[in-house]
């Protein structure tokens, strides 16, 4: 069985352990011991309530129980509930720039990467990563879309706006082909370097050398231009799972990557808006096999801040009262009669 919780300061050492397989273009897991446990540290005063709105970010992992083992972390994923705040949020956005002569019979277009900070005060999904040994049935939906249930349940947390940064494309040696084209020419350092550098917070760097003016794309190298918007092969799937539930890459890009940004007002995510509040019901310990009924699967999650789960369950595709399973109701922490928040967890079955 897997269910999310909140992260926790004894979880530091397998998350540290987690973050040494990310890879490069991850930033928001470093793979460094005191920057995770600064950033626990600041998960754990957001859920106790101390946290400012600038340092508000809420952390949670996956983690699978069974009678054969102990409950094992196998994922980690995250919001910050306002970027920029603290450090400068930047960003390319992808625009265009006329350059016109009547005297010359001359028209051209060129798009333009224009230096952004259009993204401050905005909240971000961020940190999703899981075991790639894991990465099987709904593992890798129960960890991305929790975050949203919580956020369903907590709006007045978030801002209206909610982004995603996605890993760009990366070469087979770890390599980015939009860095090689640009970034180097400014930065004089390799590509996992600044990424590196960036999950420090080290972030001064950029303001100091990064080129303040209009970038031309056409001047860059193909596979520069190429990899504008692209996608890291791993991060495909959660770009389609975003989108499915109503992000939109609007022409923001990572300076380092180029990476797209997906965004979404909070209030149009599809899974916030049909997701609903049900009294819960316990159901009996040996269900029928799920190949024999007509149940979908929902996400569910209990109604409790400093206490969040969340799981996937099934049951029939209309409920009224949500029935769950004695061990499913024990994981979330409800009993007879409290309220839960429950969505199908496919956008289709809504």
């Amino acid at each position: 069985m897997f269910f999310i919780r909140p992260i926790a300061r004894d979880d530091l050492p397998v998350v540290l352990a987690l973050s040494e397989r990310t890879g490069t273009g991850l930033t928001t897991l470093p793979a460094d011991q005191d920057r995770l446990l600064q950033r626990i540290d600041r998960s754990l005063a957001s859920f106790a309530g101390t946290a400012d709105k600038a340092d508000a970010c809420y952390m949670f992992v996956l983690v699978e129980t069974g009678n054969a083992t102990e409950p094992r972390v196998v994922g980690i994923s995250a919001i910050e509930a306002a970027v920029g705040l603290r450090e400068p949020w930047y960003n390319y956005h992808v625009g265009t720039l006329v350059h016109a002569s009547r005297a010359l019979d001359v028209y051209t277009v060129s798009p333009t990467l224009f230096l952004s900070n259009d993204h401050t005060g905005h909240t971000e999904l961020c940190s999703l990563f899981l075991d790639q040994r894991y990465r099987i049935g709904k593992n890798g939906p129960l960890l991305a879309k929790s975050r949203l249930m919580f956020m369903a349940e907590f709006a007045e947390l978030f801002a209206p706006k909610v982004i995603a940064e996605l890993r760009g494309r990366l070469e087979a040696d770890g390599s980015s082909p939009f860095w090689e084209g640009l970034g180097r020419h400014f930065f004089a350092m390799e590509y996992s370097t600044a990424d590196y550098l960036t999950g420090l917070g080290q972030k001064s760097f950029i303001a100091e050398l990064m080129p303040r003016h209009p970038v031309y794309v056409n001047l860059l190298p193909p596979s520069a231009r190429e990899s504008i918007g692209a996608v890291h092969a791993d991060t495909a799937p959660a770009r389609a799972m975003l989108e499915q539930e109503g992000f939109r890459y609007e022409g923001y890009v990572d300076i380092f990557d180029a990476g797209p940004t997906v965004e979404c007002a909070r209030e149009n995510i599809d899974l916030v808006r049909r997701s609903a509040v049900m009294t819960c019901t316990l159901g009996e310990e040996d269900p029928v096999p799920d190949s024999l009924t007509d149940d979908i699967l929902w996400l569910v999650c209990n109604r409790r801040f400093d206490t969040f789960r969340a799981l996937v369950a099934a049951a029939p595709a209309r409920v009224d009262r949500f029935p769950l399973l004695p061990y499913a109701a024990e994981a979330l922490g409800v009993t007879e009669g409290d309220s839960v928040r429950a969505v199908p967890l496919a956008p289709a079955d809504r």
